[in-house]
């Protein structure tokens, strides 16, 4: 850095005026902050994560990799895997001159319905901050700046910007706050992002014991706090407890807002200078970095960087049934089946902000067709039964004459009268565009200075379908509009559209119709003719969004006949695999999932095929935990997750023993949802008015389950491998008097296969003052053996595995007395046991 380059912090806050402090107090846009280029300060791009970088925009945007995510990513149980894929995710930051990854998440998994249970590691706060903290490394190693979020007690999208979560203390401490406070320990997150949410009545964004009194003081977090977007209620209270950053811009609630309050003087200047000085110091770190502002964005993409995603994807895979050892699979091999509504297409993650354009996706049928093709085995396919929540898009089925996909283009008045209802021409478009898919979400990406916010839409493409049949489409969007096939209207939404869920409740109502007699091979003529006008007209939204608009289509599936050809199908093959599962429609920001059931009739077709062949393996994929009424049936059964742009290739690469499974359950899968600790004080149906009741307290995931004796139906830790492992030797040392000790023993590979071993370090108090968890993750090793190979592990514990949070005294507590010391392969097979001892109680309040 020259010296023309150095940004001094003081001398910059000294310069600036009160009036450009406060304009900093909130950003210029959706992804961008205020540049003050008077006094040398520039716009900081921001990017959504935690599974890949979207860059700047949703529509068109820049394709992105994507890893699996977090909850594929926490089944790794691999510190090293993490910090891999947080070092990755920095040089595609840097690719697309982004200073800042809104990631990573750590919020807790309380309910298996958390509509984003799959964007965080863990329901165990330890596993949880220990991934993250690695993740962070690998990012800030980069010179990008981690968002640690959503910082706190943010479990459930339902009236996520107004609920109270009505938590005790201790579990706040114990479970919720935990996996922050390890992060900032290990990994000093440049910034913390506030939840929407309130915490026992008060939101945290206005809530100065968690932000100043736990996070700055306690904790001695130095970075920047910033809102999540539209999560600024208030103007002097949000700065007073410390929020720096009001996300998006423009402001709703600084901006003239703080003059007034200045004038008031329910603010000072001295106030706003704190909260810039944390902006600013972002800024200098950002400067530091060597990412140009306002640059170019540009995919990423190396060789090394493809097979890191394929390894993320296969570690991401828990073997939950292996019974017969079908698994893995060897010649020989003549006829393969692939069923299932999740084979087809690739999930590479879960949906709302997480989701991106991928630059590449493999699905679970390419990756086992290219498996399968290399041993020499026929590869056929059948859905089976469908189970979207939405008709599938329409991508990769369609070309317009520049290319494949599809031509937008916008007028900024009606082009002819009645254009809507008909397919009249008008003048040329003010400006138009090609997209790759059917899902257009306009909240940028448009040239605003030819386009109006407020517009008129066509859409068109020729769709061509790879099966002869009747198909149905569908469409829903923002405004009015109406979609045409052949020239024919099928779906009218210009006439007082009923109202629908998506886009938070701002779409239309999903109409679908059916178009009788397509032939596989043969383009039909697609078009959607629309206005966003009405919806703007109601709407209010950050920045220039124009809406969107949907349409999905699929051949019309009898669910009987589906099932009996996919039926045929296993027979005739040697092994058949079931893919099913979630996807992104189902599993997202913005609400809940309303039971732990797969969807549509996914049941049925996994038990048909479990009983047309015995070679029957189940592949499920979700980012949580899902029912599953066929496992006694079924002998063979794998947890997929979502797998990122490799996850076919991983998941073939573990079916075909290229790689062995080393996964484990980083959330507890249980029978029934009745199960769960957290039932039934969840989401809409725990509400009490304004408030949902924490009532299991610190007993969350494994750990009440665990308290009440129940049988789960895979534990927390669980999962299988195509060798065997063997536990011995197990040593305390003493615990020193700040609670500092080492737990060792021997892990041998027992089996004629290479393979990875997450041994789990478990501490029970059964002496405790207070009632404590049966047992706690409080440390892991994953061992890679080779055949027949032992090794000695080391595990490093401090306090924090012998502490529990005492509300009386307000501090945390490590009693004396002797501790339970459990080392196994879950937290319900615990191979060996052990005791240490402490021999006088101590307590701590900082980090």
């Amino acid at each position: 850095m020259t010296m023309a380059e150095i940004f001094d912090v003081e001398t910059t806050l000294e310069k600036l005026t009160l009036p450009q402090k406060i304009k900093m107090l909130a950003g210029a846009g959706l992804f961008q902050t205020h540049a003050i280029p008077e006094v040398g300060v520039p716009s900081v791009r921001l990017s959504d994560g935690p599974n890949g970088v979207r860059g700047t925009r949703f529509f068109n945007g820049v394709p992105s990799n994507c890893f699996p995510s977090a909850t594929g990513l926490g089944a790794s149980f691999d510190v090293d895997i993490l910090r891999q894929v947080g070092e990755a995710l920095g040089d595609e930051c840097r690719a697309k001159s982004t200073h800042i990854l809104l990631a990573p998440t750590v919020n807790t998994q309380r309910s298996p319905l958390g509509g984003r249970n799959f964007e965080a590691f863990s329901e165990d706060p330890h596993l949880n901050g220990t991934l993250a903290a690695a993740y962070i490394n690998g990012l800030q190693s980069k010179g990008v700046a981690a968002t640690l979020k959503h910082f706190v007690a943010n479990d459930q999208e339902y009236k996520r910007f107004s609920i109270s979560s009505e938590v005790s203390e201790r579990a706040l401490r114990e479970i919720y706050l935990k996996p922050f406070q390890i992060a900032v320990k290990k990994a000093n997150p440049w910034i913390i992002m506030a939840a929407y949410n309130r915490v026992n009545g008060i939101h945290v964004s206005e809530d100065p014991w968690l932000l100043d009194e736990i996070l700055r003081k306690e904790w001695g977090f130095k970075g920047m706090i910033m809102s999540d977007w539209t999560g600024v209620y208030s103007t002097a209270e949000s700065i007073k407890a410390g929020v720096d950053l009001e996300m998006p811009g423009p402001t709703v609630m600084r901006g003239k807002a703080v003059e007034r309050a200045l004038a008031g003087e329910k603010l000072f200047p001295s106030d706003i200078d704190e909260r810039v000085r944390k902006i600013l110091q972002l800024v200098e770190r950002a400067k530091a970095s060597g990412i140009p502002f306002d640059g170019p964005e540009e995919t990423f993409d190396t060789p090394e960087l493809r097979v890191l995603l394929r390894q993320a994807a296969s570690d991401a895979i828990v073997l939950l049934k292996n019974e017969k050892a079908l698994l893995p699979l060897s010649s020989p091999l003549s006829k393969v089946a692939v069923i299932g509504p999740n084979a087809k297409q690739a999930f590479t993650s879960g949906g709302g902000s997480a989701r991106l354009l991928e630059a590449y996706s493999v699905s679970p049928f390419e990756g086992i067709a290219a498996a399968a093709r290399a041993v020499g085995a026929e590869v056929t396919y059948s859905v089976g039964a469908t189970s979207y929540k939405y008709l599938p898009l329409l991508n990769g089925y369609m070309d317009y004459a520049g290319g494949k996909g599809a031509l937008v283009e916008f007028w900024n008045a009606e082009p002819t009268e009645g254009w809507l209802n008909s397919l009249k021409s008008g003048p040329d478009p003010a400006w138009s565009t090609p997209t790759k898919g059917s899902e257009c979400f306009l909240m940028d990406g448009i040239d605003n200075e030819k386009v109006n916010t407020s517009c008129w839409i066509r859409y068109s493409a020729k769709y061509t379908p790879d099966e002869s049949g009747d198909y149905e489409f569908s469409m829903y969007l923002t405004g009015i509009g109406n979609l045409f096939v052949n020239g024919e209207l099928v779906v009218n939404l210009s006439h007082d559209p009923p109202p629908g869920q998506a886009f938070f409740g701002l779409a239309t109502a999903d109409l679908h119709a059916v178009v009788k007699g397509l032939k596989a091979g043969e383009a039909v003529d697609l078009e959607v003719r629309m206005t966003n006008a009405p919806f703007l007209a109601s709407a209010s939204l950050p920045g220039p969004t124009r809406g969107l608009f949907r349409i999905g289509g699929t051949r019309v599936v009898n669910v009987e006949e589906a099932i009996e050809s996919a039926v045929k199908l296993a027979k005739e093959a040697d092994v058949a695999i079931v893919v099913v599962g979630l996807n992104h429609e189902w599993e997202s920001g913005g609400f809940d999932r309303p039971d732990m059931s797969l969807p549509g009739h996914a049941d049925k077709l996994v038990s048909a095929v479990l009983k047309a062949n015995p070679k029957t393996i189940v592949v499920n994929q979700s980012g949580s935990p899902v029912e599953m009424p066929w496992i006694n049936e079924a002998h063979t059964v794998l947890q997929a997750f979502y797998g990122g742009s490799e996850l076919g290739s991983g998941l073939a690469d573990v079916l075909f023993g290229k790689v062995n499974p080393s996964g484990k359950l980083a959330l507890t899968f249980p029978k029934r949802l009745e199960d769960n600790p957290s039932y039934p004080s969840y989401g809409s149906q725990g509400e009490v008015p304004g408030k949902v009741l924490y009532n299991e307290g610190i007993y969350v995931g494994y750990r009440g389950y665990d308290k009440k004796s129940v049988t789960p139906l895979f534990p927390f830790g669980f999962g299988l491998s195509y060798t065997t492992f063997s536990y011995s030797s197990l040593k305390t040392s003493p615990i020193s008097p700040d609670g500092n000790f080492t737990v060792s023993f021997s892990v041998a590979n027992a089996g004629n296969v290479d393979g990875r071993e997450v041994a789990q370090v478990y501490i029970a108090n059964p002496g405790a003052s207070l009632p404590c968890a049966v047992r706690e993750l409080k440390g892991f090793a994953k061992v890679a053996l080779k055949a027949g190979e032992s090794k000695k592990v080391s595990v490093e514990l401090d306090r924090e595995a012998l502490g529990y949070f005492d509300e009386r005294k307000k501090t945390w507590v490590a009693e004396k007395g002797t501790f339970n010391v459990l080392v196994g392969a879950s937290s319900r097979d615990i191979k060996l046991t052990g005791e240490a001892r402490l021999d006088n109680t101590f307590t701590w309040t900082a980090l």
